[in-house]
This record gives structure tokens, C-alpha cells and sequence, in this order.
């Protein structure tokens, strides 16, 4: 009885080890900056360095604009926090404030969709018709959550 216990207990310690250390190869690690993206773009798409460049110029190329963008989202974001809080405290709301923040809200999306949408073309471009392919697979999920409305 001991024996089998014993047997049970070393399986089960090494199947539990095989488990993680399997996820842990298998496992993709986290893209955090600008170069791991572009180094598994690369990896992923089969770049070569030309194309990898160009890519790496395009982004740099439209990276001032989606700053600018996001200072934008942020701003707005910001001021519909005060309208709420405005909302809470006093119980009243200014449907001309929220209305002209709202358009505002609009118009950055718009932007910004816009922005995305000729990066994601510009980098389409640069890529043969098989890299093309599995890039734009890639990103179909956010195309149709975009095209759904998603992010307006």
C-alpha cells in the first residue's frame, strides 16, 4: 500500500511538473514595447529587414499623432468624470455641456479610427500578399469591433 501511494504521489508531482514546464515553453511571453512588438511581428510574419524598417518607420512616423490623440481621449475622458461628479454632488446635469463633450467624444474616435485604419493600411502595403493575409486575420477581431462600434 505504501509503495502505491509512494507511486501515485510521484506521478502526480510529475505530471504537475511536465504540465507547467510544457506552458512554460509553449507559452508566449508578454509584448510590452515597441521593439518585442516589432521582433514578433518579425518572427510571426517572417519580415525581412527591409520590411521590418519600413514597418518600424511607419509607426515612428504616426506615433505623434496617436499621442496627441490619446491626450485627447484622456482630456475628454476627463471631462466626463467632472460631469458626473458634478452629477453626484449637486444632482443636476448640464445636457448642453454633456452634448458639445459628447460630439467632442465623436470626433476624437473618429480620429482615431482613422488613424489606426491608415497605419494598419500603410503597413498592409509593405507586406507581401501571404504576410497580408496573416496580418489582417491577426487584426480582424479589432476591425469588427471597430466596424461594429465597439469603440464609438
Amino acid at each position: 500500500m505504501k509503495r502505491t501511494l509512494t507511486a501515485l504521489t510521484l506521478g502526480l508531482v510529475c505530471g504537475v511538473c511536465a504540465h507547467f514546464a510544457w506552458f512554460g515553453l509553449r507559452h508566449p511571453q508578454p509584448i510590452g514595447d515597441f521593439d518585442s512588438q516589432l521582433a514578433w511581428m518579425k518572427k510571426d510574419l517572417h519580415l525581412n529587414s527591409a520590411q521590418l524598417a519600413r514597418i518600424r518607420s511607419l509607426h515612428e512616423q504616426s506615433k505623434p499623432r496617436m499621442v496627441a490623440l490619446a491626450r485627447d481621449v484622456a482630456r475628454v475622458r476627463r471631462q466626463f468624470e467632472v460631469i458626473e461628479d458634478q452629477r453626484q454632488k449637486e444632482g443636476m446635469i448640464d445636457f448642453l455641456k454633456v452634448s458639445r463633450v459628447a460630439v467632442e467624444q465623436r470626433v476624437i474616435d473618429n480620429k482615431c479610427m482613422d488613424s489606426a485604419r491608415e497605419l494598419v493600411a500603410a503597413t498592409a502595403a509593405v507586406l507581401n500578399p501571404r504576410q497580408r493575409d496573416q496580418y489582417l486575420s491577426l487584426l480582424s477581431p479589432a476591425i469588427q469591433a471597430a466596424a461594429g462600434g465597439a469603440f464609438n
